[in-house]
């Protein structure tokens, strides 16, 4: 997320220079390939979480039970994807007591600091993680 951050951060400085700001519409003068590191971060990482969920849930049912195994890493994938819908909705509802939404219409103007909100949370999660794991064997 902190690339994205500032990849984000660039590409509105590039659209600042270029008096973009409020075409959102407009192309921003930027090569696609500012894209490419931050999604090769997210492959990689969605790479390593699925395996390592799919491994985790294979591992720790009983073989009788392998097939709700499965069916647990589905829903985990479900439940990430409704706490992330959660997220942007508790974004925008604090945000927009001031009158202006961090996630707006305007991409320019939005406050895509979103990026960083995203950041400071898995940092949170890590520390805490890493704070009550117990080092033992699963």
């Amino acid at each position: 997320m902190v690339v994205s951050a500032q990849v984000e951060a660039k590409r509105l400085n590039v659209a600042k220079n270029y008096n973009l700001i409020d075409k959102p519409k407009a192309k921003i003068p930027m090569k696609v390939w500012w894209l490419l590191p931050q999604y090769l971060i997210c492959g990689v990482s969605y790479a390593f979480t699925t395996v390592g969920l799919q491994e985790l849930f294979y591992d720790q049912m009983p073989e009788q039970m392998r097939s709700i195994g499965a069916a647990a890493f589905i829903s985990v994938i479900g439940v990430g994807s409704f706490i992330s819908s959660g997220i942007i909705s508790i974004v925008q509802s604090i945000t927009s007591r001031n009158g202006e939404k961090w996630l707006g219409d305007n991409i320019n103007r939005a406050h895509l600091d979103y990026y960083w909100v995203l950041a400071v949370l898995s940092t949170l999660k890590m520390s805490l993680f890493a704070k009550n794991h117990d080092g033992g064997e699963t």
